[in-house]
């Protein structure tokens, strides 16, 4: 396996870097290296900047518009952004259900949906989780009723990020109650603004309304707006997932993270202490190895070889390394990390009430990434994928 990368893909790296220092708002990027809020307009602006380049979708292939590159130019890609400070692309609409409609899509909704995708233009939201239905996406009981040419939804999802900002969504919905649960849904993408469509924030425990519910009450949605086959579904959210799981431990953000964790550290005189030393020790080879593992699947693809099944082992590891470092800086600010007013952050002078600026956004962080090891599909179900796949 080759863990070096090659003369033509470091000067594909020095291109990348050169244009993204030249285009990123130094705003975004500071909010961004100190861990502060991201408004719709930063996170939307930086996807349209991405979209003028066509960058946006730099996963995609040629065919529909992307820069067709390869999987260690996709990954040069995500570490020289998270270095410069990007925003991480909201990977709902690039990421998620794009490849879908590419995958599964006929070519009318192909040529509908992806050219807003890629712009940046058009905030997708993902419609899965329901009460009483997360890692068991199976049981989704949001129905939808076909009458005529139209489907008509009833439900509700919920822990839907981001949500408040969607354009449109893409659901799974029970379309037959026949045979096993898996074999009754369909993917199906809805319009936002549509009548019926109601979203109603979350307030977190870090104060801040990242998740929201979403309910439908006879929501019409044109039948040209299911993906596929119906009560095929089932497939298409598994591609589906394996995206996710894999973005999820998006090594490249995390080791701009562990950098920060060093810089609290340095100024909190922590460093020097053996205990500490020894857990910031730790973790940075949790780092190496779980980028290790990034590297030998693209070592694979990049040899025509098919990389292992392993996108629920980047899922559980890459999500337990957040909380790591996110609770070691919580813990790195002592007392000052639990003072938390969050207008005064963003207005500048928190930091003289709680003694450093770094300190205002450690506890929310921490808060906040308790869900990591959940979203995505629990880590324990995760294991018993990797015992069922990888170890059998």
């Amino acid at each position: 396996m080759e863990l070096t990368f090659t003369q033509e893909e470091e000067s594909f790296r020095d291109e990348v870097r050169t244009w993204v220092q030249q285009n990123l708002p130094t705003s975004i990027a500071y909010k961004v290296h100190n861990a502060l809020t991201l408004t719709r307009d930063d996170m939307q602006s930086w996807a349209k900047i991405l979209g003028s380049k066509g960058w946006l979708g730099y996963g995609w292939p040629k065919e529909f518009g992307g820069p067709g590159w390869n999987a260690v130019q996709r990954y040069i890609f995500e570490e020289v952004c998270a270095q410069a400070g990007s925003p991480r692309i909201i990977p709902f609409g690039p990421v998620m259900v794009a490849p879908v409609i590419m995958a599964f899509g006929n070519r009318t909704q192909q040529q509908k949906f992806l050219p807003g995708i890629a712009s940046g233009e058009v905030w997708w939201s993902q419609g899965y989780s329901e009460p009483g239905s997360g890692s068991d996406l199976a049981s989704v009981k949001t129905k939808a009723e076909r009458v005529g040419d139209k489907y008509l939804v009833n439900g509700q999802k919920t822990w839907t990020t981001l949500g408040q900002y969607g354009d449109w969504i893409f659901c799974l919905v029970r379309t037959s109650n026949e045979g096993k649960p898996q074999t009754g849904i369909s993917f199906l993408l809805i319009d936002m603004a549509s009548p019926g469509v109601t979203v109603r924030p979350i307030k977190l425990i870090d104060g801040d309304y990242e998740v929201n519910e979403v309910f439908f009450d006879n929501v019409e949605v044109p039948v040209e707006n299911l993906v596929g086959e119906e009560n095929k579904g089932w497939t298409y959210a598994k591609f589906l997932l394996a995206h996710e799981r894999t973005g999820i431990a998006d090594v490249s953000r995390t080791k701009r993270e562990l950098e920060r964790l060093r810089r609290i550290l340095l100024a909190e005189g922590l460093l020097s202490d053996s205990r500490w030393r020894d857990e910031f020790v730790k973790l940075h080879a949790d780092v190496v190895a779980l980028e290790m593992l990034v590297l030998r699947v693209l070592a694979a693809e990049k040899s025509g070889k098919q990389p292992l099944e392993i996108a629920a082992l980047l899922k559980i590891k890459g999500s337990e390394i957040q909380q790591k470092y996110s609770e070691l800086m919580y813990l790195a600010g002592g007392p000052y990390s639990m003072v938390l007013q969050r207008e005064a952050m963003e207005a500048g002078w928190q930091g003289w009430v709680a003694g450093a600026n770094y300190h205002a956004p450690l506890a929310p962080t921490y808060l906040n990434f308790r869900k990591t090891t959940i979203y995505g599909g629990s880590n324990e179900v995760q294991r018993n994928i990797v015992s069922q796949t990888v170890l059998s």
